[in-house]
């Protein structure tokens, strides 16, 4: 055994040096220069100075290196955007050389190979799998369909707060629940989650614990992505896990896509789910001969389940931390709720275009605790030149959200918790978060926008308005609202670093719980 760990050592001693002593002798030289940013250290680049939260890092090394930087991941450019203005130059300007994903482990052993939507390389495939999305799954008319599932669901999220008692609550935990439910009855036709009467079914259980395992995968730092001539010997271990976990996940996703091949859809509880409108488009051609197979469908159904349901429940989680934190906004949001739905009833969908007050304190929180703090990475198709700096070709594009939404120079106050700033008369009045406006990018801009905004913006609006029309929130006793820990742990999603643990209190008439 001491044998083989000695040869093991001298292999990866003599690449180390390898690439050392190439870096060292054959330096590229560009006609600009790089942008500016940290020295990087041999070999491991600056990995080490990312820290456990790189969004919060980058934001701390572009206030001394400024809004576009430049790092070593191991032996990957890598080019960090911290400014809105920035951020345009890669998303708008150059947006077409920046549309692909640079290579990675998730992708290839987790993702079908990259092919999801998610990661598929810009071209036709792509293309064709983004028109199905935006025809089929989140059109104005496909969401209008199951608008009455996300209300249900809603509801049922609602009982389940008022059931609680005098017992607290970890409120994201329930949140996801009804944020997975409702997808999986668009997608699926049947929930994911039980009602919490009769406990969790086996296959449920078991599709639950393979989403938490792999949000924890893919956000192990896998050395073989930035050292590629390690990435076979898998130190970590991570390729061999997400092998097993996907082999898993396919196993359950297949059975899922059988089981509706074989029913007829007149014997559906629920007839119109997506799966069967997937299935009837496997014999469609797009315009490039291309057709839908059942790896692509599985790859869609597993970004929809791992990117639709986290995200939108932090971030319902945190803007009700932010208004127990500021009670006069909670009261405010109350006030503009009650005039418009009254108390005899829960909100619905078609209240939200007059709710504008609730309008602006979600744009709020996407503003401040954005989902996805670092975007996706993109990769520089051909070099080219940003603001007088050089990109080279091949370079890995992080977009920093977080700290664009917190650029003093672009928000009055930035780490203040104020919708006021988006109403009329505000800083901010006419900016959106549907990617146009490059101050605040939630769901990223460009061609690689997320495909589900339009789903995500409306979830997140029915429950935090939900939330805000039936319940005052108290915290558990001895802690007080203006000491709440809003510290962040870096993640897929932006997750509080401490739940959010509350005391929901009625606060509409009796029966509306019971419906």
């Amino acid at each position: 055994m001491a044998i083989f760990f000695l040869i093991l050592h001298t292999i990866i001693s003599s690449i180390i040096l390898h690439f050392f002593l190439f870096s060292l002798f054959f330096r590229k030289r560009y006609p600009v220069p790089l942008p500016p940013g940290p020295k990087p250290w041999p070999i491991i680049g600056n990995i080490i100075q990312l820290g456990p939260k790189p969004h919060q890092s980058t934001a701390s090394m572009a206030r001394t290196y400024g809004p576009l930087m430049h790092l070593r991941m191991g032996f990957v450019d890598v080019v960090v955007a911290a400014s809105a203005s920035v951020a345009a130059q890669f998303l708008k300007k150059h947006d077409a050389n920046f549309s692909s994903r640079p290579p990675n482990s998730g992708a290839k052993h987790m993702a079908y190979n990259y092919h999801d939507l998610v990661f598929a390389p810009y071209g036709p495939r792509w293309r064709m799998l983004r028109k199905i999305c935006s025809v089929h799954l989140f059109s104005t008319k496909a969401l209008d369909d199951f608008r009455h599932v996300r209300q249900e669901e809603v509801r049922t999220l609602t009982r389940a707060l008022a059931n609680a008692g005098q017992n607290p609550i970890k409120l994201g935990q329930l949140l996801n629940v009804c944020t997975t439910n409702a997808l999986a009855r668009v997608m699926l036709g049947k929930r994911v989650f039980a009602d919490g009467t009769n406990g969790m079914d086996p296959q449920a259980e078991e599709f639950k614990l393979m989403v938490v395992e792999m949000m924890v995968l893919a956000g192990v730092f896998n050395i073989g992505d930035f050292i590629p001539a390690l990435d076979w010997m898998d130190i970590q271990g991570v390729a061999g896990k997400m092998k097993k976990l996907h082999a898993r996940f396919d196993a359950f996703l297949t059975t899922i896509l059988e089981e509706h091949k074989e029913k007829r859809v007149g014997e559906s509880k629920e007839q119109g789910d997506l799966l069967n409108t997937l299935i009837s488009l496997k014999n469609e051609e797009d315009d490039n001969g291309g057709k839908l197979t059942d790896t692509e469908i599985k790859a869609l159904l597993l970004n929809l389940f791992i990117a639709g349901t986290d995200t939108s429940s932090s971030t319902v989680e945190w803007a009700i931390a932010e208004l127990i934190r500021n009670p006069k906004i909670l009261a405010q949001a109350q006030q503009e709720i009650d005039k418009v739905v009254g108390k005899n009833r829960l909100v619905m969908e078609s209240d939200l275009a007059q709710l504008t007050y609730l309008e602006a304190i979600v744009k709020e929180t996407f503003r401040l605790h954005p989902s996805t703090p670092l975007s996706l990475p993109r990769i520089a198709s051909e070099s080219c030149e940003i603001n007088g700096y050089f990109i080279p070709k091949g370079s890995t594009l992080l977009v920093n959200v977080w700290a664009i939404a917190r650029d003093p120079n672009e928000w009055a106050d930035p780490l203040e918790f104020r919708p006021e700033r988006f109403l009329p008369g505000g800083e901010k009045p006419k900016v959106d978060v549907k990617g146009n406006d490059f101050e605040v990018i939630p769901f990223g801009a460009g061609r690689r926008i997320c495909p589900g905004m339009s789903l995500g913006i409306r979830m997140v609006q029915l429950m935090t308005a939900t939330l805000i029309h039936s319940f005052n929130w108290a915290l558990p006793t001895g802690q007080l609202p203006d000491k709440l820990n809003m510290e962040e742990a870096f993640g897929l999603t932006l997750q509080r670093a401490d739940p959010l643990v509350v005391h929901p209190i009625p606060r509409l008439e009796a029966q509306v719980y019971g419906e």
